[in-house]
């Protein structure tokens, strides 16, 4: 039986976190340098190509309010809505994120992207 990792849980929360206030030095201290971002409308590689997709993202919304989160060994998995506000509202995600070495290194993103077809 795999050992539950508070760290896991406790790292993704800090990246949310930091991710909602537009911190992008808090969120640059917690990239691995080979962080590797994966979602539906794009994805990025490298600590500077990832921390930009990041703020660009942050810079867009609202708010960002985590549902619930929980881990395993070295991966976490969080719930939240992010209020992008008018035109396309709140959009419920769910990410994935792997850890190396107590940094962040994968974050796979799933979300319904039609909104942002228009």
């Amino acid at each position: 039986m795999e050992v539950v990792r508070e760290e896991s849980v406790t790292i993704a929360g800090a990246y949310y976190e930091a991710v909602s206030k537009k911190e992008s030095e808090s969120v640059a201290t917690l990239l691995h340098h080979d962080v590797r971002l994966i979602g539906p409308l794009g994805n990025a590689e490298g600590k500077e190509s990832v921390l930009q997709a990041v703020m660009r993202f942050a810079g867009l919304l609202k708010s960002l309010r985590v549902n619930v989160s929980f881990g395993s060994g070295d991966q976490a998995v969080v719930n939240y809505d992010v209020d992008f506000g008018e035109p396309f509202g709140v959009i419920r995600s769910l990410a994935l994120i792997s850890l190396k070495d107590n940094l962040i290194a994968r974050i796979e993103l799933f979300f319904d992207a039609r909104p942002f077809e228009k």
